[in-house]
């Protein structure tokens, strides 16, 4: 009689001790496919910013001088 006092107590710490486990699991297959997307967002907002980049030219300009009456620099003027 003793074990069956025993055995019924024990069921709803079993049951809740496996549904804490389906829990976890679950959270722990969530965060992984979340880290996942976070990390492929990032890889191609990386490639887009190193295509912009690439197709940007530069170009030097030479010497710049100050234009008092707009404010902004501009190439200096060849003589």
């Amino acid at each position: 009689m003793g074990g069956e006092v025993s055995e019924t107590c024990i069921m709803p710490q079993v049951i809740a001790l496996a549904l804490l486990g389906a829990g976890l699991y679950a959270s722990y297959r969530w965060f992984k496919r979340t880290t996942r997307e976070i990390a492929a967002q990032m890889q191609s907002a990386e490639e887009r910013l190193r295509q912009e980049a690439a197709s940007r030219i530069e170009r030097n300009l030479g010497a710049l001088e100050y234009d008092p009456s707009s404010g902004v620099y501009r190439p200096a003027q060849k003589p």
